[in-house]
């Protein structure tokens, strides 16, 4: 494993996410208000809010927006969110390291992916229950799920590289980590592909007629110009540079955006498969209760067949009343 910046790496960021904390104290006590009267308002827990100002939570964008519109600070969180190394200090398996620099610089991604959900767009429970299949211990399968997300954060923000995918409509239905999970990673997708610097793509499995490459990949530029080509197999990232072969692929890639689903089409899919996951889901329920129902039925019956039977005595004739 090899780790970025390693040489004082982690005392910087506990420096920079300190200082959000405390600039996020001074303005929320300038505008009278307590850690848990911010967090009503956001909404969130108190909690959240107590462990960010401490610099031990990770906030999101969206939080930091809410808060300047909460506390008419100009903007000024967000701008200093977008600034700050939230996870300076994080393992890459060796063979991915590369990948994880060219994603640091990339001014555009252009990707094809099938089977799963890629990594810059997998929610953190996607992310944890696919390594938790490959990796038994725990600590290792959180280090990577924080690895994965560190490579997120410069494409979810305002002026972010350029993230152009090709989902298989196969990623959609490939379930990893359950039902639920796979309903946050469907809303999770339908929100980054609202963002101005990011557009997703489905090709549907109805159109087999669609030339779908071998295998995932992606086209990565770079502020100079230079261009890679990045493929995996297994455990190995394969990587070209050579011109030829990325005119070749890029032009296959073109042709493949050109015929899979748009946009917007590509969003109501995605909207239609989350439903299928929220009616499984409380199908799965139903049927829960309803063996929960019969269970009880058969408890009953068998404390009816198992208790004491008391003789009846049949009335004799002229007993049966009036």
């Amino acid at each position: 494993m090899s780790r970025r910046n390693a040489d004082g790496g982690a005392g910087l960021s506990t420096s920079t996410a300190a200082v959000f904390g405390e600039v996020l104290k001074h303005f929320r006590e300038a505008a009278l208000l307590t850690q848990e009267g911010l967090a009503r308002e956001i909404p969130c827990d108190r909690s959240h809010v107590a462990r960010v100002e401490a610099g031990t939570r990770v906030p999101q964008d969206t939080f930091a927006k809410k808060c300047d519109e909460l506390l008419t600070t100009g903007g000024v969180l967000l701008r200093l969110w977008s600034r700050i190394d939230w996870y300076p200090q994080v393992e890459h398996p060796d063979w991915f390291e590369r990948r994880a620099r060219l994603d640091a610089e990339a001014v555009a991604v252009r990707a094809y992916q099938t089977q799963v959900i890629p990594g810059l767009l997998q929610t953190p429970d996607y992310a944890r229950a696919l390594f938790s299949r490959r990796l038994t211990k725990s600590g290792e399968v959180e280090e990577r799920v924080r690895a994965r997300l560190s490579r997120q954060q410069r494409f979810l923000v305002e002026g972010g590289p350029l993230y152009l995918v090709v989902l298989d409509e196969s990623c959609l239905w490939h379930s990893v980590g359950g039902v639920s999970v796979m309903r946050g990673q469907c809303e999770h997708l339908l929100s980054v592909g609202r963002l101005p610097n990011i557009r997703i793509q489905i090709a549907p499995a109805n159109h087999p007629d669609i030339d779908r490459p071998d295998t995932s990949l992606s086209l990565i530029e770079l502020p100079d110009g230079h261009r890679w080509l990045y493929s995996e197999s297994l455990d190995r990232g394969h990587f070209t540079d050579d011109p030829a072969i990325f005119r070749r692929h890029s032009r296959t890639y073109d042709v493949l955006r050109a015929d899979a689903l748009s946009a917007p089409v590509s969003a109501a899919l995605i909207s239609d498969v989350m439903e299928g996951y929220d009616y499984h889901d409380q199908s799965r329920s139903e049927r829960r209760d309803l063996d929960q129902e019969q269970l009880q039925r058969r408890k009953r019956r068998g404390l009816h067949r198992n208790s004491p039977r008391f003789p009846h005595r049949r009335p004799r004739p002229g007993q049966q009343g009036s």
